[in-house]
């Protein structure tokens, strides 16, 4: 049986792990042979390694997996993993060796493993234009700018580039700028996709965060995890561990 090399890019390690384990029941002489956090690693781990596959989650912090596709230009054969079927352009079943929505189950990961070996790994040309339009749509993708929010008795348009921080609880998220605090009707679940993962992580998971806001991550030393403080706005934001990731890089 011939080992081949794959390398798992997702900005949630459980998702990386899961992907790993179904790999290794579906595709045993597929060797995982490293993990990336975001797609710039996800580059540089391919470029050192040279992975026979890479698997890619496309929306990711500090670069995204479309976009670290498009870095990769074709150097290595990709396949998508996401939980938001709103990327699944049907040009990928032309050019892409293929698209896995998550959870991802063994079923479909065969199908996967089948289409990479009638391929034999030949990317057609017409992938790397599909690349390239995503990404450009990627850039500029129609990401939320306002939110019509509740303040006391009244409605406000707020801009998303004034806003601090979304927190969530079981019925209402408070969006918090500098110089107010509002309500909407919707849950951290479903503001995360609209929102541009370049602006805003979730730092917990009832918390957006906006990035260029972060005055200060410091650990807290009482519950062993890190408080954020922001420009604007005195109350820190705890990160849980899940997330703390995002700032051991920094």
């Amino acid at each position: 049986m011939t080992s081949l090399t794959a390398l798992i890019a997702d900005d949630e390690r459980l998702m990386r792990e899961q992907l790993r384990m179904a790999l290794q029941r579906v595709w045993p002489e597929l060797q995982v042979v490293a993990g990336a956090r975001d797609g710039a690693e996800a580059v540089a781990l391919a470029r050192r390694h040279r992975p026979d596959l890479v698997f890619l989650d496309i929306t990711m912090p500090v670069q995204s997996g479309i976009a670290a596709a498009v870095e990769l230009n074709g150097e290595y054969p990709v396949v998508f993993v996401t939980a938001y079927d709103q990327y699944a352009v049907k040009a990928f079943e032309e050019g892409a060796i293929d698209y896995l929505l998550k959870p991802v189950d063994d079923d479909r990961l065969e199908r996967t493993r089948q289409r990479w070996r009638q391929r034999q790994i030949s990317l057609p040309a017409q992938w790397q234009a599909t690349l390239q339009q995503l990404g450009r749509q990627l850039e500029k993708p129609d990401y939320l700018r306002w939110i019509r929010a509740s303040v006391g008795n009244s409605l406000r348009m707020i801009s998303t580039g004034e806003v601090l921080f979304f927190q969530s609880d079981e019925k209402y998220t408070r969006v918090q700028t500098a110089g107010c605090e509002a309500l909407i009707r919707m849950t951290i679940k479903e503001l995360l996709p609209r929102l541009d993962p370049d602006e805003f992580w979730q730092v917990h998971r009832a918390t957006l965060v906006r990035v260029d806001a972060i005055e200060q991550v410091r650990r807290d030393d009482g519950q062993r995890g890190m408080l954020l403080q922001l420009r604007g706005h005195p109350q820190p934001l705890e990160v849980s561990r899940g997330y703390a990731h995002l700032f051991q890089r920094m």
